[in-house]
């Protein structure tokens, strides 16, 4: 067998996320704006016998794929994977969707000779909606089903606070649109979309964040109270539960984690790639 290789996973937070009509192929129509943070698993390969993934016993992820490269590919090869969890599962913040794309770039990467960039954004689009962001570096504008993606600028010295509230449970994908839906939570997409572009360019500094639009699909009373502590900009991140907060350094999300007290779990980090500490969990 190889040696292991290892590379880090990171979460991400939808700094804005605006959800439209139901398309053609069944899918929402979306304009979302999407950050990683320093907040990571780590992914561990190496070449085996069988493919196995261990550490994480519900992915179905990171096996679709570690197949999808082998497939096209054409090769028998197989991986081993280990997954060191530190992303909270079902919250929001992209924890599958990240192991996913560590585990189609490393495997690419040491099959030799590699498939393009482009081969690799369709096998990522095929497995979930968020998977090809994590493909890229920076932060990107998310558009159409979420897979089209446009490297955008912005400012990146803040600290993020991310709060998961206990007891608080993700509803299902489908339940989150479904309830979007009986809303009729698609009327004005057009503007609220042009809305999300004139805020993009009006970011200068990181409290310009602010002016981005609510996030469409859901909403929390943490939010509100992450505001009240001192956050610039506060929302839910993606389907949820997972609320963040954006502040002008760490130690005042450190003081807004602590003010928290028990009421949820909480990770203060970064944009990864700015300076600084990465993540401290409470």
């Amino acid at each position: 067998m190889s040696d292991w290789l290892e590379v880090s996973a990171p979460a991400k937070v939808n700094l804005a996320l605006v959800v439209g009509p139901t398309r053609a192929d069944g899918k929402h129509e979306v304009a979302t704006v999407l950050e990683r943070v320093a907040l990571a698993d780590t992914l561990g390969l190496r070449e085996t016998d069988a493919t196995t993934v261990d550490g994480f016993p519900d992915d179905t992820l990171v096996r679709a794929a570690l197949d999808a490269v082998r497939d096209a590919r054409g090769t028998d090869t197989h991986f081993s994977a280990r997954v060191i969890k530190r992303i909270p599962v079902a919250a929001g913040l992209g924890g599958g969707s990240s192991d996913a794309a560590a585990a189609l770039a490393l495997a690419n990467r040491m099959l030799g000779a590699p498939l393009s960039g482009a081969r690799l954004h369709e096998l990522a689009a095929a497995l979930g909606a968020d998977v090809p962001f994590f493909l890229r570096e920076g932060p990107q504008l998310a558009t159409g089903d979420g897979t089209t993606l446009e490297p955008i600028a912005l400012p990146r010295d803040y600290a993020v606070l991310l709060a998961l509230p206990n007891g608080a449970a993700k509803s299902s994908t489908r339940a989150v649109y479904g309830s979007f839906d009986a809303r009729e939570g698609a009327r004005g997409f057009d503007e609220r979309r042009a809305a999300l572009h004139a805020a993009l360019a009006g970011v200068r500094a990181p409290s310009d964040l602010a002016a981005l639009p609510a996030n469409d699909l859901a909403s929390s009373p943490f939010a509100v109270e992450l505001a009240a502590l001192g956050a610039f900009r506060a929302d839910v991140s993606g389907a949820g539960p997972a609320v963040y907060g954006l502040f002008a350094s760490m130690d005042a999300a450190e003081r807004a984690a602590e003010a928290l007290g028990d009421a949820a779990r909480t990770w203060v980090t970064r944009p990864v790639g700015s300076q600084g500490p990465a993540t401290v969990i409470s």
